[in-house]
């Protein structure tokens, strides 16, 4: 793109989000706020005083971490479980149906054969 209409005139940053400062090197903190969704102070605060709140919570409720994890961890386990067995079920209709299914096929091909 040489054409003149297409660039920047000198001094003037490319990066319309203003990343880039008058010499046209970026500036480090504002990826890193833009990540974060502000200054890191300010987002470490907001982090500890949430889990305060919900570990309050929690606790009037009588749910421990342990308890959280364990119970993360049976329904995971319950889940797999419940997968294996529906495509082990689906596996045996499969074979059921194929035992019929295969046989009158191959017998219908057979009979039509000069059709």
């Amino acid at each position: 793109m040489s054409d003149p209409r297409f660039t920047m005139p000198p001094g003037h940053s490319h990066d319309p989000r203003g990343a880039h400062d008058g010499s046209g090197a970026r500036r480090a903190g504002s990826e890193l706020r833009r990540f974060l969704g502000g200054s890191p102070a300010t987002v470490f605060v907001k982090l500890v005083f949430l889990s305060l709140l919900v570990g309050a919570g929690m606790a009037m409720v009588g749910i421990t971490p342990r308890a959280l994890y364990f119970h993360a961890y049976d329904t995971v386990r319950a889940l797999a479980e419940l997968g294996f067995s529906t495509f082990h079920d689906a596996g045996a209709w499969l074979v059921a149906g194929a035992v019929v299914v295969v046989p009158l096929w191959l017998l219908s091909r057979l009979l039509s054969g000069g059709r």
